[in-house]
């Protein structure tokens, strides 16, 4: 027998309660594990936020965390740390990151340029991971100098554990601390700032698109910043967008979808561009001090986060005690004695007076002397000393005074002539101006004849003969070197007369020279006058020599508006437009703002880098 079971009110009941609850996790279907939702637009240039919230509330930042690791990147390239051709060999650690990924090997190596490209576009956690191995020797490590280099930027409240935004314990930031690093990404390295626009780029071992290709291509004027998602933050995203002269950068955390995430953000940006003024002074932010490694004197309770639990605020203890102290030095005692001296002066007195006597005694030695073959052989003698002497030279540096010893052997040669010339020679009177070396010792010595010293100018003004039995030129010559004029003068005439051992009273013969004229002309054509070249100035550059091309950036309704357009393209454009001239040309219904003066590559770079930047630029030819 069938039988049939009616089912009691109380399971009408039931049944309403599973529907209701069904009902709800399909509306909430992240109600048990919904993440916070925070939000921040800002305009760039001046960096004034137009509207918050929750923007300093400590959340999970996701990939958003790569924006850091590829500024630590771009700043070890920078400092010659690493460079972009640098190959970096990926390890065990890197290559087992869970997507998203490169899809890199252990072992395997690869340019750093790449591993760029694919952190930055692909948003790859095992590139990621390999760069900071590759910068700090460990993912530790470069979490480390993340930490301090978010400090430095002042991420106040940011912890990074990792390289890539994975969920760690402690890693963690906020939306104002966001949004002050992707400023600080677009103005600290502009040069690498277009990687975040690209649409895909080549990874080395294959091809990467972007994760924020779908923004990019549905906002106008979106060029970047970073995508990042994890099942404990949400959809996050960084974006910048520029129209005409602003600039505006958003961040959201915490969104529930993708196309949630782009549509808010479209919205706050266009809330940006809405606030934000047209004219507006760009402040950039401050670049932080480099420092490649943490100090050495950093203690353990530094506010470098181990990621073990929330970070907390902590305090830097720097050892900065006194740990040896030098004995300083003593200082000198005013009461010692000074050392003795013997002044300098004195010493030249007592010189100079033992020579004298040396040559007045010689003087009067040679006068006593008699005449014929006596005379003849004492003249010898006396030459050949005087050559000697010459030979040897002072014992001390000379100096542009003559020395004792250099005034003796010119008074000894100057007596040896003047006995050659006569058997019994005769003091001749003093000369009214007498020669500047013999003034020192005018008392003792008794100068020749005024027909003597002539016939030693004669001798000195005449090329010595070829006979090599006459003298020896080369010990004359070293002599010569190390003495005075006068001694030099003096060496040469002895050289030039005859050798020591043949020259006697008979042989001897002076010939007066001719007399020379009071003034020497050396030549007498006049300098030709020299031409003064005019000074040329150069007040504006030329737009002659190649500089005939220009670039147009538009149309305006009046001439104030071009002008300032022009300013303002010339101020973001320093590089490429710093040498050309701006120009506004009135037109039929509008006056046309031009950069005049540049060659046909300037104008092309700075047509190409405006068009980058969203800027309108046509390049105008002669």
């Amino acid at each position: 027998m069938r039988q049939v079971f009616a089912c009691p009110g109380q399971c009408v009941r039931r049944i309403g309660v599973f529907a209701a609850i069904l009902v709800m996790l399909l509306l909430n279907p992240v109600i048990s594990g919904a993440v916070p939702y925070a939000e921040l637009v800002m305009d760039m240039r001046t960096g004034e936020v137009l509207r918050s919230k929750n923007a300093d509330t400590r959340l999970n930042p996701a990939s958003l965390t790569k924006m850091m690791t590829l500024y630590i990147a771009f700043e070890a390239i920078e400092h010659g740390e690493i460079s972009l051709d640098s190959r970096v060999t990926i390890t065990k650690n890197a290559a087992a990151e869970p997507p998203s990924k490169l899809g890199l090997r252990p072992g395997q190596t690869i340019a750093l340029r790449y591993l760029i490209r694919a952190a930055a576009i692909k948003s790859a956690n095992d590139a990621a991971t390999a760069i900071g191995e590759a910068i700090e020797g460990s993912e530790a490590a470069f979490a480390r100098r993340m930490n301090r280099t978010a400090k430095s930027l002042g991420m106040t409240r940011t912890n990074f554990v990792n390289a890539n935004g994975l969920t760690a314990s402690g890693h963690l930031s906020t939306a104002g601390d966001m949004v002050t690093l992707g400023r600080h990404l677009f103005f600290d390295y502009p040069q690498y700032y277009n990687l975040f626009s690209r649409r895909s780029a080549d990874a080395g071992i294959a091809t990467v698109r972007s994760t924020n290709r779908r923004f990019l291509d549905a906002y106008e004027g979106a060029d970047g910043i970073k995508t990042g998602y994890t099942s404990a933050a949400g959809f996050n995203l960084v974006a910048s967008a520029q129209r005409g002269n602003k600039r505006v950068i958003g961040v959201i955390f915490g969104g529930t979808s993708t196309a949630m995430r782009n549509a808010r953000m479209a919205e706050l940006l266009d809330l940006g561009f809405r606030k934000s003024p047209n004219r507006a002074l760009v402040q950039k932010p401050g670049r932080p001090t480099y420092v490649a490694s943490a100090p050495e004197n950093l203690t353990p309770d530094s506010d470098i986060d181990s990621g073990s639990g929330v970070a907390a605020g902590k305090t830097i203890r720097l050892q900065v005690a006194v740990a040896k102290s030098l004995r300083p030095k003593s200082r000198p005692d005013p009461n010692a004695p000074a050392p003795a001296a013997v002044p300098e002066q004195a010493l030249d007195e007592m010189l100079l007076s033992s020579m004298q006597d040396d040559i007045a005694a010689a003087l009067a030695e040679a006068q006593t002397t008699l005449a014929g073959e006596e005379t003849a052989e004492k003249v010898a003698a006396v030459t050949a000393e005087a050559e000697e002497k010459a030979a040897e030279g002072p014992a001390f540096a000379q100096t542009t005074t003559p020395q004792p010893e250099t005034l003796g052997l010119q008074a000894e040669s100057d007596t040896a002539l003047a006995l050659a010339s006569s058997p019994v020679p005769q003091a001749a009177p003093r000369p009214a101006e007498a020669a500047p070396e013999a003034v020192d010792v005018a008392e003792a010595v008794v100068e020749a004849p005024a027909e003597d010293v002539a016939a030693l100018a004669e001798a000195a003004l005449t090329p010595p003969p070829a006979n090599p039995a006459v003298a020896e030129p080369a010990t004359v010559a070293e002599a010569v070197e190390t003495l005075e004029e006068p001694v030099r003068q003096d060496a040469v005439a002895l050289a030039a007369v005859a050798p020591a051992e043949t020259m006697t009273a008979e042989t001897m013969t002076i010939v007066a020279p001719k007399a020379r004229p009071e003034e020497i002309i050396l030549a007498s054509a006049p300098a030709a006058p020299v031409a003064e070249e005019p000074l040329e100035v150069v007040t504006r550059v030329s737009t002659s020599g190649g500089r005939e091309w220009a670039i147009n950036v538009g149309n305006y309704p009046s001439r104030y508006a071009a002008e300032r357009v022009l300013l303002q393209t010339a101020l973001i454009e320093m590089n490429t437009l710093d040498e050309a001239l701006r120009k506004v040309t009135p037109r039929k219904g509008g006056y046309d703002a031009n950069f005049v003066g540049m060659t046909e590559e300037m104008a092309s770079l700075a047509c190409r880098r405006l068009t980058a930047r969203q800027t309108e630029c046509s390049v105008v030819g002669p």
